[in-house]
This record gives C-alpha cells, sequence and structure tokens, in this order.
C-alpha cells in the first residue's frame, strides 16, 4: 500500500485504499499518516457506492501503545462497530507487509488480536473467544438457552465483538435475504441490532452461510458471521469445531482452538486512492 502513503504527502484530500475478503469490502484510511477527519456523516458520504466509493465497513488505522496498530471499524450507515473479521485479516496483511514479519496484532473496540501469514499467500486472524452469556452479545433480556432463542426457528446467539442471530435452515439459498433481514436485525431481543446468519449443514465440517449484516446490506462474506455460525453450529451439536464456512464470495476456514477461534482465508488489495478536497467539503 505504498501508493496510499505516497499520495498522503502529495495530494489534496484524504488518501485511501480499497481491499476486500471473499468480496466483503473495504475502505481503509490511514489515520497515522493522513488527517483523522472520519465521523458519521464522512462514513455514510464514503460508503455510498453511486455518490462515494462504496464499502461495507470503513477501517480507520491510527497509531497505538500496546500493539502494531489500533483500528475502527465504521458501517455504511454512519454506525460504528467493534468487530470485522474479514477486513481484520486485511489489516494484519497491512502490517505485515510493512513490517516484514509473519505476525501482527492491532487492537479493536472489542480486543487485541493477533493475524499470521497463511499457506498460499492467505492470512488468518485469532478473533478471539466467542461471548456466550446473554448480557455479553448483548441480548436484551436473559433467556434460558442461547442456542435456541425464542424466535422462530429456534436460532443461536453469539458475540463477536459484534451481535450475531444464526439461523440452521434446510436451504440458505432459498432465504429471501432482503425480505427477512431487515426486521431480524431490528428484532427486539437484541438492544444494539444484529447481524443475521442462515446456514445449511454439508457435513460435518462444511457449511454454507448466508448474511444479512448490520447496517442494513446483503454482504458476500462475513469473517464475524462465519465464525459464529461455526461456533452455533458446533454447539448445536451440527458439526465439528473445525470447519470450512462456504459464502457467497467465497470459502473461510474457521477453526475454534483452545487460545480462541482462527479464520483462515484470502485478502486482496484492490486499489488506492484519494478522496478530493471537494467531495470532503460536500459532507
Amino acid at each position: 500500500m505504498e501508493a496510499m502513503k505516497d499520495a498522503t504527502q502529495s495530494t489534496v484530500g484524504l488518501p485511501f485504499c480499497k481491499m476486500h475478503g471473499l468480496g466483503n469490502d473495504f475502505v481503509i484510511v490511514d489515520a497515522r499518516t493522513a488527517p483523522d477527519l472520519i465521523t458519521e456523516d464522512t462514513s455514510r458520504a464514503i460508503g455510498h457506492r453511486s455518490f462515494g466509493v462504496g464499502f461495507d465497513q470503513l477501517v480507520v488505522l491510527r497509531p497505538s501503545d500496546v500493539a502494531d496498530l489500533d483500528v475502527e471499524f465504521w458501517n455504511s450507515d454512519g454506525s460504528r462497530a467493534n468487530a470485522c473479521g474479514n477486513a481484520s485479516r486485511c489489516i494484519g496483511r497491512i502490517i505485515m507487509e510493512e513490517t516484514g514479519k509473519t505476525e501482527a496484532t492491532f487492537r479493536t473496540g472489542h480486543s487485541l488480536l493477533t493475524a499470521t501469514s497463511a499457506p498460499d499467500g492467505q492470512i488468518s486472524v485469532n478473533m478471539g473467544q466467542p461471548q456466550l452469556q446473554w448480557d455479553q452479545v448483548p441480548l436484551a433480556r436473559e433467556v434460558d438457552d442461547l442456542m435456541n432463542l425464542p424466535i422462530d426457528g429456534a436460532p443461536g446467539a453469539a458475540g463477536m465483538g459484534n451481535p450475531h442471530l444464526v439461523f440452521v435452515v434446510e436451504d440458505a439459498e432459498s432465504i429471501e435475504l432482503e425480505q427477512i433481514g431487515p426486521g431480524l436485525e431490528h428484532h427486539e431481543l437484541y438492544p444494539e441490532r444484529t447481524n443475521v446468519e442462515f446456514i445449511h449443514i454439508i457435513d460435518r465440517t462444511t457449511l454454507r452461510m448466508r448474511v444479512w449484516e448490520r447496517g442494513g446490506m446483503i454482504t458476500l462474506a462475513c469473517g464475524s458471521g462465519a465464525c459464529a455460525a461455526a461456533v452455533v453450529a458446533h454447539l448445536k451439536g451440527l458439526t465439528e469445531r473445525k470447519v470450512t464456512v462456504k459464502l457467497d464470495g467465497g470459502d473461510l476456514t474457521i477453526d475454534w482452538r483452545e487460545d480462541g477461534i482462527w479464520m483462515t482465508g484470502p485478502t486482496t488489495h484492490v486499489f488506492d486512492g484519494v478522496l478530493s478536497q471537494a467531495f470532503l467539503d460536500s459532507v
């Protein structure tokens, strides 16, 4: 991402890079070297796919006194998120390319994460342990069984630094996400709204997942959602602790180990650019 650094020093405006993990796409702003201009309004403006750049999440990189970087996540509707799995893999790649090391650490709003290089150019990130208490997910009230919520379809709940609602269905392909996703995102049991995943089990080590992401969109992939889906599927007795999650944008490997949930998959650096001063002034 050297072009982004060069643009910071020579161009009026706000440099950024565009990356994606399995089509889950991100605008990344390096506030270590560029102005820290991100607000709710600028996040919405940059996130608009017709009038801005477009993204599933906006990522802001900042200096850290405890890790390689501090990281902030924004949704395209201007709301904040504490976790984003595929973006975390992209951040790990940025740090490792900068340092020449095979391991990176960074602090999100949820926790301190570690990323490592993996075979075939892939990146692994330890997303930590899932939150499996009702007030940690969080839910609006205590429920008897997090794996069988009092919602039609008996979905499971898990937190991954952000809330998730996971339905096990016969055929994830047949789910009309755009019809039922918004209502479930705003379900009264989730005071902070929720990501919504629909999975069907292919075998004990493979599942298919589609996702409605908090912030009001269908995304091609969701890393934290894949982790939550793997947790719910395992705790329901349907899969092993290590699974391949098949998403619209490709496959992630999720491995729930003693030290946390490791997620492995590819990342892609698409391009570097600069948001013009005129665009920023119009926000």
